[in-house]
């Protein structure tokens, strides 16, 4: 059987590719959350996506929102399917991070999420969640780890009581979820939905795209250099967010039974520079 008819046959995606006239165009494959076809509309590239999990629909219904303005279109939504415009340009803000051209990989993805960030005339989808209600997982790891759980949640209590600049945040704004659009430029995919200070988004760049890149030898307080000055964010006050991230993410990852050493490491570094 081809892919194509592999794929029109999977119960995931057989209505949609109906109701939506669908040609598929690859194969499937999954993502955390969900499943993914390439496809075709009307000779067009897209990517259909599946996934009844609940940040998912909200992303979906926050992309929507973004109407294609630093974000790729959002072509049908309906329940738990996704139909986006397909990234076809050949360039990775993950190959230039690790090829020399960390600079401007940064520099572009602080661009995305000024536009993301960008205020609109309509209101945003109610479903946004906020920012204290995203830290839930670090208060008990903090409490019950210490050590740079501790420290993370002290940054994020100390951040989220004084917020800045509070709008719509992306919340995974990182190497792999900016991608080459061709003529369409830079755009995001796979928000997380949020709403809350706007500097959030910024730590994830520093994490990214791997540990060995990121926690190379003076490569985060340069990072923290450029997004400051790209991005209009004072520098102490963003390592407090890559300090509050680090624990949060480390956190996420020992809830799964994972070890959070890479999310850990980051985060000394960042603590580190903080402190000095």
């Amino acid at each position: 059987m081809s892919a194509g008819a592999a794929a029109a046959s999977d119960s995931v995606f057989a209505p949609w590719l109906a109701r939506w006239a669908l040609a598929p165009d690859g194969e499937p494959f999954s993502s955390l959350a969900g499943r993914l076809l390439p496809v075709r509309q009307a000779g067009a590239a897209a990517i259909l996506k599946v996934s009844g999990e609940h940040e998912e629909i909200r992303g979906g219904a926050l992309m929507e929102w973004w109407a294609g303005d630093g974000a790729a279109r959002v072509l049908a939504r309906e329940g738990d399917a996704l139909l986006l415009e397909r990234a076809t340009g050949a360039r990775s803000l993950a190959a230039m991070a690790r090829g020399g051209e960390d600079d401007e990989a940064t520099r572009i993805l602080c661009a995305a999420g000024d536009r993301l960030h960008a205020p609109r005339a309509a209101a945003p989808p109610a479903t946004l969640v906020p920012l204290e209600t995203w830290f839930g997982q670090l208060w008990p790891t903090a409490e019950a780890h210490g050590g740079l759980y501790a420290k993370s949640a002290a940054a994020a209590r100390a951040l989220l009581d004084d917020p800045r600049e509070v709008g719509v945040v992306h919340g995974d704004l990182h190497h792999g979820n900016v991608l080459d659009f061709g003529a369409r430029g830079w755009l995001a995919i796979d928000p997380k939905g949020l709403i809350g200070e706007r500097s959030y988004d910024y730590p994830h760049i520093v994490m990214n795209p791997d540990v060995e890149t990121a926690a190379a030898p003076g490569r985060l307080a340069r990072r923290v250099q450029v997004i400051s000055q790209a991005a209009r964010v004072e520098p102490r006050r963003l390592l407090q967010w890559i300090v509050a991230y680090a624990g949060l993410s480390a956190s996420w990852t020992l809830s799964d039974g994972r070890d959070p050493w890479r999310a850990l490491a980051i985060g000394e570094i960042a603590a580190a520079e903080l402190g000095a």
